[in-house]
C-alpha cells in the first residue's frame, strides 16, 4: 500500500503540512489526491506516496481577492478543463481554478459577498460535485439545501431540502455537508446533523 506521510498531529502551512483538511478528491489518471486545506485557505495536490504537495489553489491567506480562497472545503477536479472546482466556504461562492493560474473564476455565488438564500446566492457551501454534462451540484450547509446549476448558470434550483428551513422529514435536510452521484445520477447527501445519508433519485 502506498502512503502519503504528513506530520502527524503537527498543524503548519509547508508543503509537507496541513491544517484542518476537511475533504479530498482522488485523480485516478495521475494517482494524486487534491485536498481543501481549510484553515490554510488552500487546496493541495499531493502525488501518492510523497510527502510534499503542491499548491493549486489559494496563498495561505484567507481572503476574497481573485488570488485567494476563504476557508474552502469542498473540492472537485475536473479532468476536461483541468482544475479545481472548490467550494469557498468562507466567501459563500463556488470557484474554478484551473491548473497552474494564479487566480480563480467565478462559477456560483458571489464574488466577496455576504452569505444569502437567493438561487445565486449561498450560506457556506461545503460540498460541490459535477455530473458529465458538466452540471453543477452544491450542498449549501446555512440554508439545509443542496442547489443545483445547469451548466454555465448562475442562478441554481433547490433539488433538496427547503431554503433556509431545517428538517427531518425524508424531504428535508439539516446542514448538508457533502454531495455525491451514482452512475443513474441519483443524488447522495451527507445530511450532517440528522446524522444519516439521504438518497434522492435523478433529478
Amino acid at each position: 500500500m502506498m502512503a502519503i506521510y504528513l506530520t502527524v498531529g503537527m498543524a503548519g502551512a509547508t508543503l509537507d503540512q496541513l491544517n484542518l483538511p476537511v475533504e479530498i478528491f482522488y485523480d485516478s489518471v495521475k494517482n494524486g489526491i487534491y485536498v481543501a486545506d481549510t484553515d490554510n485557505s488552500r487546496v493541495m495536490y499531493f502525488r501518492v506516496g510523497n510527502r510534499n504537495g503542491t499548491i493549486v489553489a489559494g496563498n495561505n491567506t484567507a481572503g476574497v481577492t481573485p488570488t485567494q480562497l476563504k476557508f474552502p472545503h469542498g473540492v472537485y477536479f475536473d479532468s476536461i478543463s483541468n482544475s479545481t472546482i472548490i467550494a469557498n466556504s468562507g466567501g459563500a461562492n463556488i470557484l474554478r481554478w484551473s491548473i497552474g493560474a494564479s487566480n480563480w473564476t467565478l462559477v456560483a455565488g458571489g464574488s466577496g459577498v455576504v452569505a444569502g438564500t437567493a438561487p445565486n446566492r449561498f450560506n457556506y457551501p461545503l460540498g460541490v460535485i459535477l455530473d458529465p454534462m458538466n452540471n453543477l451540484y452544491v450542498a449549501d450547509y446555512g440554508n439545509h439545501r443542496v442547489q443545483f446549476f445547469l451548466s454555465g448558470e448562475m442562478n441554481g434550483r433547490t433539488i433538496a431540502g427547503f431554503t433556509g428551513v431545517n428538517g427531518n422529514n425524508a424531504s428535508s435536510l439539516d446542514s448538508p455537508g457533502s454531495v455525491a452521484l451514482d452512475s443513474q445520477l441519483n443524488l447522495y447527501v451527507n445530511d450532517v446533523s440528522n446524522h444519516r445519508v439521504q438518497k434522492f433519485l435523478r433529478y
